[in-house]
């Protein structure tokens, strides 16, 4: 295998990407993240190439993010040029599968999550594996679900993309077929003969279709009641109340979970989940854009990341500790623009 963060390579009638970075759980980097927007715009008019192909190397992930460390330790020496530049340029890279024109095809048997799901979600093929583990869990490091999740999330169904949004709860392939996060169930040793099929130039959804079987058990969508009743509240605030007067464990144990999450990214992730039904995927990027270069200059950010990453000692200390001590108008004040510096503003 090549010691290259990325492979992009011509496979039969495949533009082939492997992410390689499997000790690292193929976290992104920029020059993974650049690759990726080189290779994608030379096989947009290459006819020999039909379909792309996104894998990620070693059998723990697909993709579990972004390389974490390499912003903290930017932001931490005062420059965080070096981490608008990456998220900048991922979000660009976002926009551009969405819009990509040719099949966008990513196997997933593996951990998928923050930039991870950017560079899978917003393709027209998601396949999951028996390893497949989806989850947004920035609110557990003082950031906020990016890289345009938080489209897809507030357009499931019964507010389990708030559910997911302000817990990072991790789901498995089933509930991710369910809620259509993937588009197809492939079991992990029907894998390899699937990509060899699409290598060979067989139609895709064909190949998919007859790789594919049924969604079996899915667990998350037993508390569905729950969740469309209490995560439908107007506030975070309200949501945990509701969770304290259900009774049941499952409410119990998500209250619990929030409530140890940073207040200031709970809000944050609460007001872009209602705010993104009505905006573009375009627009959402571009807030989502406006967000992280204020968070770049915050404090819990970094103190999650040092909590959880860095030091280990899973004791962050949020500023404010409590959601009943934010500012009302915090997290609306992430969405207010950047003059000069936008996501689509010339650099």
């Amino acid at each position: 295998m090549s010691d290259a963060e990325i492979v992009c390579e011509r496979r039969g009638s495949v533009g082939a990407i492997l992410l390689n970075r499997p000790k690292a759980l193929n976290a992104l980097t920029l020059g993974m993240v650049r690759e990726m927007a080189r290779a994608l715009d030379a096989w947009e008019g290459d006819p020999g190439i039909t379909r792309i192909v996104v894998t990620g190397a070693g059998d723990r992930a697909f993709c579990a993010g972004g390389d974490i460390r390499k912003l903290y330790e930017a932001g931490r020496a005062g420059d965080i040029t070096p981490s608008l530049t990456f998220w900048r340029e991922e979000y660009i890279l976002n926009v551009r599968i969405r819009s990509y024109p040719k099949p966008y095809i990513s196997l997933i048997d593996g951990i998928v999550m923050g930039g991870g799901v950017g560079v899978s979600l917003h393709g027209s093929h998601r396949v999951a594996g028996d390893r497949y583990s989806f989850a947004m869990p920035e609110v557990g490091i003082g950031f906020f679900p990016d890289v345009g999740g938080m489209y897809a999330l507030a357009r499931l169904p019964g507010e389990m993309g708030t559910y997911l949004a302000l817990t990072g709860a991790r789901i498995g392939p089933d509930d991710a077929a369910a809620l259509g996060l993937a588009t197809h169930r492939v079991p992990s040793e029907r894998m390899a003969a699937l990509e060899e099929a699409l290598v060979a130039g067989e139609p895709v959804d064909g190949v998919l279709a007859a790789s594919s079987r049924p969604v079996a058990d899915a667990p998350l969508l037993a508390h569905s009641d729950v969740i469309a009743r209490c995560f439908g509240a107007s506030s975070p605030l309200a949501i945990l109340a509701a969770l304290d007067a259900d009774g049941s464990d499952f409410a119990a144990e998500t209250a619990a979970t929030i409530r140890k999450k940073a207040p200031s990214s709970v809000a944050i992730a609460f007001e872009q989940i209602r705010r993104a039904p009505a905006m573009s995927f375009e627009d959402t990027m571009a807030a989502e854009y406006r967000i992280v270069s204020r968070i770049a200059e915050g404090h819990d950010f970094y103190e999650g990341v040092r909590a959880t990453i860095i030091d280990k000692d899973g004791a962050p200390r949020w500023q404010p500790a409590r959601l009943e001590d934010l500012d009302p108008g915090f997290a609306a004040s992430h969405f207010e623009p950047l003059p000069g510096r936008e996501l689509r503003d010339p650099v």
